[in-house]
């Protein structure tokens, strides 16, 4: 009698750990979201500011499609010359929306030193938007 209890809890337990390591919820694939670059189209802003102030520059940007939405600005190089390119992130491969609009990002400017600053944006492969600001 005990050896039918003990099977009988060994093929339940057995039957509930099967049926649970079947569940199949691996099957949501989590999209991974695709990172490309931006060329600014115009940059505008204050001409000066004060020391340790921030300054507000408006880069406008295209995105490839509606789900590109602005990601960060990352520091760049043409030739010797410094500056930054716009990152994008793509968070979905399906966009419902067609026609995307032309998007603007804030990148704050702020110096402890008094002086002209040669603001650079990525505006192709080979040149550079340049937005020249005063700190007074």
């Amino acid at each position: 009698m005990k050896t039918f209890k003990l099977k009988s809890v060994l093929v339940v337990l057995f039957l509930a750990a099967a049926f649970v390591s079947c569940d199949n919820d691996d099957d949501d694939e989590v999209f991974e979201p695709i990172i490309k670059v931006a060329f600014a189209t115009e940059v505008k802003g204050l001409d000066k500011g004060q020391v340790n102030q921030d300054v507000d520059i408006e880069v406008f940007f295209n995105v490839d499609n509606p789900c590109g939405k602005f990601d960060k600005f990352v520091e760049t190089t043409i030739g010797t010359d410094k500056g930054f390119q716009i990152q994008t992130k793509y968070e979905s491969e399906v966009c419902i929306e067609m026609v995307p609009e032309v998007q603007k990002a804030i990148y704050k400017f702020k110096s402890a030193d008094k002086g002209t600053f040669n603001l650079k944006f990525k505006k192709s492969e080979t040149e550079f938007i340049t937005k020249t600001v005063i700190i007074e």
